[in-house]
């Protein structure tokens, strides 16, 4: 029996699940995306949310010099969530949303040469519907769920799962902060080699003057007639 209700389960963890009448709106994916901001330029983006949901969002400036950006969200409304300005990082939280399109606005206006180069990511977190967590126990006859604990088995995949989410969500992270510490040391290796070029250049024509000087200065010596 136990093995008859973990094929069943199995089975329903796999495969779509088919409903009568209409379906509803597919689940709203978290999402993460990376672009580049010119100089004194502002770019927004708009992100359809479901109400009585969760939604995070974070952001990174990961190249560019200072690495910073102003950063503002607006709910669906218009109202003004999050305001930030010159910021390298931040992470916000919108707990419960409102059914529409979130507005996600980068400004780098206050710079007049520097592009920034941004990631940001959104994680949504909504309700399961009391029907779709208890609906794959019908899978299983009653007399097999006396035998296995449906509840604990349930449980323990949900955690799973939101531990699986939570890795891949500390992974990107982790791959943002890694491109932003190899774009300031291919910057920093930029000015070294730079300026290291620069003072062999000073280097050479100094000795290249001092050679011509003392030159001159023995050709300049002529002898007394007598």
């Amino acid at each position: 029996m136990a093995a008859g209700a973990a094929i069943a389960l199995a089975l329903w963890l796999l495969l779509p699940s088919v409903g009568v009448g209409e379906a509803g709106p597919p689940p709203i994916q978290d999402g993460e995306f990376t672009f580049l901001l010119p100089a004194g330029r502002k770019q927004c983006f708009y992100q359809s949310a479901p109400a009585n949901a969760s939604l995070e969002t974070e952001y990174q400036v990961i190249g560019g010099a200072g690495l910073d950006v102003d950063f503002t969200l607006e709910s669906p409304q218009g109202v003004l969530l999050v305001s930030e300005s010159r910021k390298a990082d931040g992470v916000h939280t919108v707990e419960p949303t409102e059914a529409g399109d979130y507005r996600l606005c980068f400004d780098n206006s206050f710079s007049t040469i520097s592009e920034k180069l941004v990631f940001f990511e959104l994680i949504f977190d909504s309700f399961q519907d009391e029907e779709e967590v208890e609906g794959w126990a019908e899978a299983v006859e009653p007399e097999e769920m006396l035998d296995v604990k449906m509840e604990d088995i349930k449980e323990s995949i949900e955690t799973m799962r939101t531990r699986l989410e939570r890795s891949i969500q500390m992974l990107t992270l982790l791959r943002a902060f890694e491109a932003r510490d190899r774009n300031l040391q291919e910057d920093n290796l930029e000015r070294v080699n730079f300026w290291s070029a620069a003072n062999v250049a000073v280097l050479l024509l100094v000795a290249v003057l001092q050679v011509c000087t003392l030159k001159r200065f023995f050709h300049d010596k002529r002898p007394v007639p007598t």
